[in-house]
């Protein structure tokens, strides 16, 4: 996707995607299928206002992030090319992403590729939509390997979308839906509820007031060090190791989720510059 898709329209965007390969159309589909609302959000610029009684940490945040002034986010659809892997100490592998997350229905979809041993293409599908988490992973995107749902998905994928919103577009969380509470000058707290389920996670921020690091425990895995176990409730970050402005807003260039496990860390997610495929406010139709 091309950093014009913002400012062309539905009608311009569904003709480029027409020539797009089989897994984003298909990632497009699925997205179009769901009933999520087509837009627009609300058009109302950030003012001093409505942040004026947040923490100081999180209005240096808001501020560094470029929100002021801008109309609230509402959605986004992101493309990037970059790694994965399934274990600790495993070869990374190349992975292609798409995703679109939207504030309207407080929903996310997610899609990822790779080549498991460089030889069998697995898709993987990581989704929250009204209140519910889902895991889908698919060999060929045909032979089911995975099929996860439950509470620990539905707050695993909503504590997903938290972090998302906060590292790519944090005005889409401005409403009474969050709640905000200062931990010291470079730490704030940040609480999302939706469909009656509450997360938290931990933000830290550098002297510019740029996201560090977002924290969770409101996540949940198969612990690689201990292979056959159930789901465990474990730490989960996404240290980010810099930012680049695009459009006049702040990008993560590079951020890598990490589990903080008994037996050590695992990164297992490697994103980078999401700069050059990422567009803004769009409807979830192809």
């Amino acid at each position: 996707m091309d950093a014009n898709s913002e400012r062309h329209g539905a009608a311009g965007i569904t003709l480029r995607l027409t020539h797009l390969p089989l897994m984003a159309r298909r990632f497009l589909q699925e997205v179009s299928s769901l009933g999520l609302s087509p837009g627009p959000g609300p058009g109302a610029p950030v003012r001093g206002e409505d942040i004026a009684k947040l923490p100081e940490p999180v209005r240096r945040y808001l501020i560094f992030m470029g929100v002021m002034g801008r109309p609230r986010d509402w959605s986004f659809r992101l493309h990037y090319e970059g790694r994965f892997r399934q274990r600790p100490l495993q070869v990374w592998s190349p992975c292609s992403v798409w995703q679109y997350n939207t504030s309207l229905d407080v929903a996310r979809v997610f899609h990822l590729k790779m080549n498991v041993g460089g030889l069998m293409p697995t898709v993987g599908r990581d989704t929250y939509v009204r209140g519910h988490g889902r895991m889908l992973v698919r060999l060929f995107d045909v032979l089911p390997l995975v099929d996860a749902t439950g509470s620990e998905f539905d707050t695993g994928e909503l504590v997903t979308y938290l972090n998302d919103a906060i590292l790519l577009a944090p005005s889409m969380l401005l409403g009474p839906a969050t709640t905000w509470a200062g931990v010291d000058d470079d730490r704030f707290d940040v609480s999302l509820t939706d469909q009656g389920r509450t997360v938290t996670a931990r933000v830290t921020l550098d002297s510019r007031g740029a996201p560090s690091d977002f924290s969770t425990e409101d996540r949940y895995c198969h612990d690689p060090f201990t292979r056959g176990h159930p789901l465990t409730r474990a730490r989960w970050s996404t240290p980010v190791s810099g930012w680049s402005s695009s459009r006049e807003r702040p990008l993560p260039t590079r951020a890598v989720a990490t589990w903080h496990l008994p037996g050590g860390d695992f990164e297992y997610v490697d994103v980078p510059s999401l700069s050059e495929g990422i567009a803004f406010n769009l409807p979830p139709g192809i």
